[in-house]
């Protein structure tokens, strides 16, 4: 019996005139002779090519799009155009039947026809089985292989951070609750409040927001951790943008300042981004030319200035622009951009949270380079960030990059305990309640510094694609939780 063959590997060339076997979803069945048949491991497809005249009718018919089979020849050089070799078919077996035929029920729905995205995210399920999704998805892996690797190579310690938790990390309050209570008949505490104390964990729950305080605690005695798991946020938003439930990768490091998780943070962007450049070299230059024709659908002044592919080489080639929140409002505010209302939010003053149009102008119009802010006001700010001795600004930093603003968001953490105290209690959190994460302040304090990279945000950067929707498998949003 002969061993099967990924089809990354047969296209290579290195079997030509060996009997092999590749098995695998026919895309396409033409003239009852040519199959065109993928199984995942890269975006091309491999020619089987059967002799009708020899080949049992009923196994012709069964060999539609989405069936499942393998096939047993030998590779040889292609006579035809748009493939290099291909099979000369001795044996086929179909594994798994598709109904092709439109006008029946539950008839496979990725004929060999263009398909919208729309479309595509209703049947997530079989989207895998596209170029598009394919493509979009093996380079997911690679950035999340390459996301350990880097930390990995640099020592750090891979943490697992708690997914249920009672605290707020972000202090936002869009919380999924975690409980065991009998919703229609919850028990009731004296002041008829729900009374979480007989809930399962003895209080309130949620599911996490964000590991970072954890991590910080491993800091505190592995110097270097970083943290790669599912985050969510239950913000009733429908944006192309924001996802309910997304991955985090949340760095922390003790004895780094700002400048130091400035440092790595670029380091890490430039590593990865290159990484999947190397390693799937096919897919993103489908996904460039996916992208070219869809701009040429759109009128000339809403057309991308960068190609999927000069904009990766945009980040990697260029030393990112370091300017403070203080200076990036004066630049936006002077802009003929600014003054000619065409900002949607106007840039009046100090004090403003930065909306992704004005961090895309930053980044695409005025310094065409990736740019990182820092020192933000300490309003608009996490508690747990560093004050500056100005008394208004914190030593945060965000990163951006053209045509998705903020990517990476972090900051030098607080580490003298009583500035943390009193920051908290301008906040209203409750000092009890984090009194755990005080304790590292408390004991064998450090300065330290750690950023949160949106993995989901990663990948819509590297693909090109325009919907957080279409990066991760089975998005959650609004309304939205199917599969």
């Amino acid at each position: 019996m002969t061993t099967r063959t990924k089809i990354k590997e047969v296209l290579k060339g290195a079997f030509i005139n060996q009997t092999i076997n590749v098995k695998g979803w026919v895309r396409t069945f033409r003239n009852n002779s040519f199959i065109a048949i993928n199984d995942g491991s890269c975006i091309n497809n491999i020619q089987a090519v059967v002799n009708f005249e020899t080949t049992n009718p009923e196994t012709l018919k069964r060999i539609t799009p989405g069936a499942c089979v393998g096939v047993t020849g030998t590779l040889v050089p292609s006579q035809g155009k748009g493939q290099t070799v291909e099979i000369i078919v001795s044996e086929i077996e179909i594994y798994g039947d598709a109904e092709s035929d439109v006008t029946k029920p539950n008839s496979y729905p990725l004929q060999p026809k263009a398909h919208s995205l729309e479309f595509l995210r209703e049947i997530a399920h079989l989207r895998f089985r596209t170029n598009t999704f394919g493509a979009v998805f093996r380079v997911r892996h690679t950035l999340a292989y390459a996301i350990h690797k880097f930390f990995n190579d640099k020592g750090f310690v891979y943490l697992h951070t708690p997914i249920i938790t009672s605290s707020d990390a972000e202090g936002a309050g869009e919380m999924f609750r975690v409980s065991t209570l009998d919703l229609k008949n919850p028990p009731l505490n004296e002041q008829g409040d729900i009374d979480y104390k007989q809930d399962f964990f003895g209080k309130a729950t949620n599911l996490t927001v964000s590991g970072q305080l954890e991590g910080e605690l491993g800091a505190m005695a592995f110097s270097d951790v970083y943290t790669f798991g599912p985050t969510f946020r239950a913000e009733n938003s429908n944006t192309t943008r924001h996802l309910a439930e997304f991955w985090m990768i949340e760095p922390e490091m003790a004895f780094f300042d700002l400048n130091d998780n400035m440092a790595l943070a670029e380091e890490m962007l430039k590593y990865v981004i290159n990484y999947a450049l190397e390693k799937n070299k096919e897919d993103i230059e489908f996904l460039s030319q996916r992208l070219i024709d869809e701009e040429k659908q759109k009128p000339q002044t809403e057309r991308s200035e960068l190609s999927l592919l000069e904009k990766l080489n945009f980040c990697l080639s260029n030393e990112f622009a370091k300017i403070t929140y203080t200076e990036a409002i004066e630049i936006l505010k002077e802009s003929n951009h600014n003054k000619k209302k065409k900002f949607q939010y106007l840039i009046e003053g100090w004090g403003a949270d930065l909306q992704s149009e004005h961090e895309r102008y930053l980044v695409e119009k005025h310094f065409k380079k990736p740019v990182i802010l820092t020192d933000y006001p300490k309003d608009i700010k996490a508690f747990y960030m560093r004050q500056n001795d100005d008394g208004k600004t914190v030593r945060a930093m965000d990163i951006l990059f053209p045509g998705i603003g903020e990517i990476i968001g972090g900051s030098q953490r607080e580490e003298r305990l009583e500035k943390l105290e009193t920051r908290m209690a301008e906040m209203h959190i409750p000092a009890e309640d984090l009194n755990w994460y005080l304790d590292t302040r408390r004991f064998g304090a450090c300065p330290h510094s750690g950023f949160g990279l949106g993995f989901e945000r990663l990948v819509l950067f590297v693909t090109g694609m325009t919907n957080i929707r279409d990066v991760i498998a089975f998005p959650r949003t609004p309304n939205n939780c199917e599969f």
